[in-house]
């Protein structure tokens, strides 16, 4: 695919994006769907006409790995203030690592028993899918949460949870995918634990040194373009040095980077706050958009027809989990003190839990090399849809059914 040829692309897939916005205020629909409807559509009148796009699956890992992943983990970080997060850390890390990490096995569990072809979609396949799906995307429910009154506490502990279990999700997949691409290696939990730490923790050292580097810069420099651009080189160059030198994590690398500029920013005037603030708002709601534009260009009826049980297997085990995770977890949370999550906010936490641009991210970059990747591909975009059409569809009945506003129910 020729440079002349990507730039028009983007160029329509933008303009579609910019369409899409309004249309989607206009019939009352989800603005994600809006955008997988006109990618799928669009994709199908081109391909009828004969044209050939030059997209091909070879791109998808490079643009999103390394241009969206980047861009959307930095401003999901960059709006999270660290002093309020500190005060429900213990909380957020319970739903975002051990839930998430239950999370990940039993859905890995459901679905492999489910599909029943070892040979084809072995254990560590599994795993891999569970990953993948255990990443929550809470963006087009938390709007919602706001407008109706669900407590501060609540929204804190999505989006915190969501952050938090995305980098890990990432990394995990990152881990059993390169497990499933050493033919003749025998799986090991230490081996896996090792590389886990490794690359954890390496990430969060990458991402405090460029903050060291980086930071007094930032401060010093009171031109909005030349903090803009050190952001751009703290998110995009903690990412790619992590990544491709040092093989660790470049989602917590640019985790860390995003949460100390934001603090950063915070401190600094209202107008340069607002404005870098607007352009980073701007910068991931465009990532979001065309990872959503890009599922459904790349989805196809075939897979509904051929991989419909393992798209709702997938469905099925990613809601299971998550009632189970919650159910193991949430009693624990309501043991610490300052934190009480009741029967209503449990339900709300539970349905809110819906999947979005990181799982498409993940699924549209999955190895070719595999040769389960596109059952693996078809149960993600399975659950996805199921968030977009049922779930974040189906919230504002929920809460209103429940009266969240202003209830006091305890969880048991």
């Amino acid at each position: 695919m020729d440079v002349s040829s990507m730039i028009l692309l983007f160029m329509g897939m933008l303009l579609v994006a910019a369409l899409m916005q309004p249309l989607s205020v206009f019939l009352r629909l989800p603005y994600s769907l809006m955008l997988v409807l006109s990618g799928y559509l669009g994709a199908e009148l081109v391909t009828s006409f004969g044209i050939d796009t030059g997209l091909r699956w070879q791109h998808f890992h490079a643009i999103v790995f390394y241009i969206f992943l980047p861009a959307l983990i930095f401003e999901s970080a960059l709006h999270l203030n660290v002093r309020t997060l500190s005060k429900k850390i213990l909380p957020i890390l319970i739903l975002s690592t051990p839930m998430m990490l239950l999370a990940t096995v039993l859905s890995a569990s459901f679905i492999f028993w489910g599909i029943g072809y070892p040979d084809y979609f072995p254990w560590m396949a599994a795993l891999l899918t569970g990953a993948l799906l255990s990443a929550t995307d809470p963006a087009a429910v938390i709007t919602l949460f706001k407008k109706v009154g669900v407590s501060d506490q609540l929204i804190l502990l999505i989006e915190g949870e969501s952050l938090f279990n995305d980098a890990v999700a990432i990394l995990l997949f990152g881990l059993f995918s390169s497990l499933l691409m050493m033919p003749g290696e025998i799986f090991s939990f230490s081996f896996a634990a090792q590389k886990f730490a490794w690359v954890f923790f390496g990430g969060i050292l990458i991402g405090v040194l460029i903050l060291l580097c980086l930071i007094p810069l930032f401060t010093r420099i009171n031109d909005e373009f030349s903090k803009m651009v050190i952001m751009i080189c703290g998110a995009y160059g903690s990412y790619l040095l992590a990544e491709s030198f040092l093989h660790v994590s470049g989602v917590i690398a640019v985790l860390v980077v995003g949460l100390g500029f934001g603090e950063m920013l915070r401190k600094q005037e209202l107008k340069i706050k607002q404005k870098l603030n607007s352009i980073w708002q701007f910068n991931g709601q465009l990532a979001e958009s065309l990872i959503f534009l890009l599922l459904g260009i790349t989805v196809t009826w075939g897979m509904f027809e051929q991989q419909w049980l393992a798209m709702l297997l997938g469905i099925a085990a990613v809601l299971i989990a998550r009632a189970f995770g919650l159910l193991v977890t949430v009693p624990v949370i309501n043991l610490l003190p300052g934190t009480r999550v009741n029967i209503k906010e449990g339900i709300v936490l539970y349905w809110g839990g819906v999947r979005g641009a990181v799982t498409i991210a993940l699924a549209l970059s999955l190895p070719l090399e595999l040769e389960s990747w596109f059952t693996i591909q078809s149960i993600a975009y399975g659950v996805v849809l199921f968030s977009i059409c049922v779930q974040s569809a189906t919230t504002p009945l929920l809460i209103k059914a429940i009266k969240l506003k202003g209830t006091n129910d305890e969880m048991p």
